[in-house]
């Protein structure tokens, strides 16, 4: 049995892409090995964010090809569709496969292993009108799940590579999603995670007004799924209707990332962000008059051109001020071929640096405080692992939650009382 090994870079949707991926490879025969591994064939499935996704991306490859030399290595994902030259050009790539051609990733694998030639399937991304509609066949585990329902984006950030390696607004038709969910729910997952690239604007390319809410509604009302969760969203295609729906049913996790990325406004409008903080604000204290104690976590980049010492101050306090659940942070990475990269004022690798080090220490504390105001409350928990020690897993409001218990308990969803602060969330005791 041929054995093949995969690795992810980068974000959620590239997860379940390479899950896609492994299933089909396994509906062939293939044996699912460790990266670390000797392995038949390597799929690297690559991210182009920043510099760094794209330098870890070409790491990866080496170090596939320095494991067997006489391996298929395919590499796929972001890095490979926007630069597929330079991919090419790496020692012991034989397989291009951009982010349009998975369903085929297999036949690509054994068309190179039988020509022993390099195979490019990399096209023009831009060109992409339907959804890469392919069945989840590998079953990695049975709790958390991530479900892709949308492909492309539409914002053109001037900071972002993201629309030109992932093309226009592609949406999962409905049935489809429905039909997915319901197969992976029988095969024992508790929670399935809705993604995709500009997930907000899902259905829009179907003219029919279809949206996010009717398909989360159609998840929550034909499965038996315990429970679902949203994830990244524009903070402009948040509608009264969705947050209406998470209100009033439980199985809908309190929980959304809304990436503010800047927290002046002179950045926001340069990097083509359509809202400024005083609109950004508003709409999180309408959530929160309906959800008090809902969960909000953002994404922030810091060093973007033109960022003054000033303007950066006036991001720190704005940030501070919402109360996030969770930050992550990213020092702008100039990315050719976005407006961006050639703004003036690029911000020194230093003061980017420094800048991040400071929001980083900013996220930790308003962390911490989150995760306090809950300390003594009773949430319901889908614990995922289990040790020795300890079980752990993530609330509603995905914060990492250890407690004792019977490991036969992983993969379930149990009530926690938390007791306090410990590792990177809380601990708490078993109830029920």
């Amino acid at each position: 049995m041929p054995s093949v090994a995969f690795t992810t870079l980068g974000c959620k949707v590239n997860q379940f892409e390479t899950e896609v991926m492994e299933g089909l490879f396994k509906q062939k025969g293939y044996n699912i090995v460790s990266f670390a591994q000797k392995a038949d064939v390597y799929v690297i499935n690559t991210c182009s964010v920043t510099h760094l996704g794209e330098k870890k991306s070409r790491q990866v490859i080496r170090r596939a090809n320095r494991l067997n030399l006489e391996a298929v290595i395919a590499v796929t994902g972001c890095y490979a569709q926007v630069s597929p030259e330079e991919v090419q050009a790496i020692e012991g790539v034989d397989v291009i496969a951009g982010t349009r051609e998975r369903s085929r990733i297999v036949e690509l694998v054994e068309e190179a292993a039988r020509s022993k030639n390099k195979v490019n399937a990399v096209t023009n991304i831009m060109t992409a009108d339907t959804f890469e509609d392919i069945p989840l066949h590998n079953m990695p585990g049975r709790t958390r799940v991530f479900l892709k329902i949308q492909e492309g984006c539409a914002n053109f950030c001037t900071y972002c590579i993201i629309p030109y390696a992932r093309g226009p607004l592609r949406s999962r038709p409905l049935e489809s999603i429905v039909a997915e969910a319901q197969k992976l729910v029988a095969a024992g997952f508790k929670e399935i995670v809705l993604t995709g690239i500009h997930l907000g604007a899902y259905g829009h390319d179907f003219g029919s007004g279809v949206s996010l809410v009717d398909a989360v509604r159609a998840v929550l009302e034909r499965t038996a799924l315990l429970r679902l969760r949203l994830g990244s969203l524009e903070s402009i295609e948040i509608s009264d209707e969705l947050i209406e729906l998470m209100r009033q049913e439980p199985r809908f996790c309190q929980h959304l990332h809304l990436p503010l990325q800047a927290g002046d406004n002179s950045v926001l409008k340069a990097m083509n962000r359509h809202y400024t903080t005083e609109e950004y604000r508003q709409l999180i204290e309408a959530i929160r008059r309906q959800i008090p104690d809902i969960a909000i976590s953002t994404d922030i980049i810091v060093g973007f051109p033109g960022e003054t010492d000033q303007m950066f101050e006036s991001a720190v306090q704005f940030v501070d001020s919402m109360n996030f659940s969770r930050i992550h942070i990213f020092p702008y990475s100039r990315r050719s071929g976005t407006p961006a990269a050639d703004y003036p004022n690029q911000v020194s690798e230093e003061d980017k640096k420094h800048r991040a080090h400071v929001m980083g220490e900013l996220a930790y504390r308003k962390t911490a405080e989150f995760e306090r105001r809950f300390i003594g409350k009773e949430v319901t928990v889908l614990f995922e692992t289990a040790s020795s020690d300890f079980l752990d897993g993530l609330n509603d409001h995905y914060t990492r939650v250890y407690a004792k218990g019977d490991e036969n308990l992983a993969g379930s969803i149990v009530k926690v009382k938390l007791e306090k602060q410990y590792r990177d969330g809380l601990f708490g005791i078993i109830i029920d």
